[in-house]
């Protein structure tokens, strides 16, 4: 109640709920050791509805990790790591960023996913190194948003027995009481899920609240909800059980009063002393449990030294010696797809990256994405190739789960269309720096007979929009296995590959620059014999026409360079001076093709220049016609090269 008054911002009603099952939680049942927040084999705890970020910011300082009074103090103020939401990284103790609602729990299904993964890899008989649960508090905003209903689904399906989501069932959201729009039967809905739910019919009866907690504790075989009606903002006299306790502060009197019904002191974020006591029992507890798993862990290592290793290696999130020995170069190839290059290459480095896992929405043929003799993860097996069904939604919240909980690299895939679908997840991604890797595919109108309402027009845009998203789109199969090789590389956020449907030609490297030049994000394909006048540039299945279109103008006596920009972020970050190498200031006359939303690509072409693409949908019609049809073609690049050559002389 003080943070938030302090603040005169926040959500003060439902961490007052939450308190009773928010200690029992954490005081008897979380495995956890302040002392080192980082410990591998802690429980996972993930606060799904972020608004209630005082719950978990009380407890994290209750209990001994490194978040004092006076950053509390500081709710919601600048610099302070106690953001209006939870934030990855801000804090020790901070799993996941949440807010916005039901993320957390797509977060949390991929975390369960991860410790069934690596237990089933490293555990022996005798030796259960992975052996930790993940609990979630979700609430009535959770589970009204459609990505929570796809994790528990898939969750369910998974038969995820380490995975606990507490139901925080106030009644109340901030418009008023649920019965304005939430009306369904959660529990028959959870049941349906294969779940195993239970009733706690008060949110302060801390024995009901214990016996529950062990119960999920016990559970192995399925998920577990426990549905808690709870009051939100009990004690208030005035404001519990009123959407004005939900995201507002209370008010001084209101929590005055409030403070006199509890029999507490009337002063500002008090703390009793007997409360360092508690600190100090949690702390030694914590400290006492981690010391039980390293001496499990150390006579693990003395049996089985290799795979010790290994886990160590894996936990510590770095890629293996020799991963990229095996990448193919498609050198003498015909045509390939950049979508089968992408396989070729999955192929080639799920050999030499044992903890890469992933899947697709219902499309591992379709994108390529299916990992050769992985074996499929399943509620009774635990192979390498997750099948996310058609949940897009939960697949990219789940990923990032995955990569939040460590020791495995997660990819996921679907067509690029649908990255509508995973933009949500992506952002969250790019804003906890999780190396998340995702396959979009069938790019462009290069879907064809799909017609418009498969045909990516403004993705790229958007998520090129996106802060700290790095979208690759290679121009051939070479560039295919550059561009897996720099999102592998990354380990600061999430990198979407754009891969086409359509085969592509293999450029000949004999004549052209190295695809190796890739990496820089951008760089010179071809250059005329003399000094370019012009510059034509592209990404993916574009930049064979950005080929020969200067080719063709060279040939004419226009010299003119080509350039392939399979990742703007990546080219952005490059010292000036390599850009500037790439794309000379002196020359102005320049031109972008891209079958894509011309959005964004003022920064290349400049104010004398042409950017070539599809401001509009698409069309049902085969690919050819289509690329002919919307001007996607070799001689409009040339006839926008020689705009543009006009506009520098007028």
């Amino acid at each position: 109640m003080d943070a938030v008054e302090r603040a005169n911002s926040g959500h003060p009603g439902t961490p007052m709920a939450l308190a009773p099952v928010g200690y029992l939680l954490w005081s008897k049942f979380l495995k956890h050791n302040p002392d080192d927040p980082a410990w591998v084999d802690r429980d996972r705890f993930v606060l799904s509805c972020g608004h209630a970020s005082m719950l978990l910011y009380s407890l994290l300082h209750l209990t001994g990790y490194d978040l004092s009074l006076e950053d509390i103090r500081h709710f919601r103020q600048w610099g302070s790591p106690t953001a209006g939401h939870p934030e990855r990284g801000h804090a020790p103790g901070i799993e996941v960023t949440t807010g916005p609602l039901g993320q957390g729990v797509g977060n949390s299904v991929g975390m369960a996913i991860a410790e069934r993964f690596l237990a089933a890899r490293f555990n022996r008989p005798e030796f259960p190194i992975v052996d930790h649960r993940t609990w979630a508090f979700v609430s009535d905003g959770d589970l009204m948003e459609g990505v929570a209903s796809e994790a528990a689904s898939l969750a369910g399906h998974l038969r995820l027995g380490k995975l606990c989501c507490v139901y925080d069932d106030n009644h109340i959201t901030i418009d008023g009481t649920t019965e304005l729009s939430f009306s369904e039967d959660v529990h028959k809905r959870f049941s349906g899920y294969d779940w195993k739910v239970i009733r706690v019919s008060s949110g302060t009866d801390l024995k009901a609240i214990q016996r529950a907690l062990a119960a999920a504790r016990r559970e192995t075989d399925r998920p577990t909800l426990i549905i808690l009606r709870t009051i939100i903002g009990e004690p208030a006299p005035h404001k519990q059980n009123t959407s004005a306790a939900h995201g507002s502060p209370l008010g001084a009197a209101e929590v005055k009063a409030t403070k006199q019904v509890m029999g507490w002191p009337d002063t500002p974020f008090y703390v009793p002393p007997e409360v360092d006591a508690q600190r100090a029992r949690f702390a030694r507890r914590g400290r006492r449990e981690e010391r039980a798993w390293r001496k499990l862990f150390d006579a693990y290592a003395a049996q089985y030294p290799v795979d010790a290793a290994e886990f160590d290696a894996w936990m510590q999130g770095g890629l293996p010696a020799g991963w990229d020995a095996g990448l193919p170069d498609f050198a003498g190839q015909s045509g390939l797809a950049t979508r089968q290059a992408s396989q070729a290459v999955l192929d080639a480095i799920a050999r030499t990256i044992p903890n890469l896992i992933g899947g697709a929405a219902d499309l591992a043929h379709s994108t390529g994405s299916n990992i050769k003799d992985g074996g499929d993860f399943s509620a009774t097996t635990t192979g390498r190739n997750l099948h996310f069904g058609i949940r897009e939604h939960a697949m990219t919240a789940s990923l990032n789960g995955m990569a939040a909980h460590g020791g495995v690299r997660p990819f996921g895939a679907t067509f690029l269309i649908f990255s509508d679908y995973l933009k949500p997840s992506i952002r969250l991604s790019a804003l906890m720096k999780l190396p998340v890797i995702l396959l979009g595919t069938h790019d462009s109108i290069g879907v064809g007979e799909d017609g418009p309402t498969h045909q990516p027009i403004e993705q790229l845009a958007t998520l090129r929009a996106t802060p700290n998203v790095h979208v690759l789109r290679p121009a051939d199969a070479a560039e295919t296995t550059e561009c897996w090789r720099m999102a592998l590389e990354r380990t600061d956020g999430p990198s979407v590959l754009a891969l086409t449907r359509q085969k592509l030609p293999i450029l000949d490297r004999t004549r052209l620059r190295p695809a190796a030049d890739a990496r820089r994000g951008g760089y010179v394909l071809f250059e005329p014999p003399t000094a370019p006048v012009a510059i034509v540039m592209a990404t993916g299945s574009e930049v064979q026409l950005a080929l020969a279109a200067a080719e063709q103008l060279t040939g004419a006596g226009t010299p003119t360079r080509a350039v392939s920009l399979p990742c703007w972020e990546v080219f952005e970050a490059q010292p000036q001076e390599y850009r500037d190498s790439v794309l000379p200031p002196g020359v102005t006359a320049r031109v972008s093709v891209e079958a894509a939303s011309t959005f964004g690509w003022s920064r290349f072409v400049g104010l004398e220049g042409v950017a070539v693409g599809l401001d509009h949908f698409g069309a049902s019609a085969p690919a050819e016609t289509l690329f002919h049809e919307f001007g996607i073609t070799t001689d409009h690049v040339v006839a926008a090269v020689r705009q543009s050559l006009g506009r520098r002389t007028a």
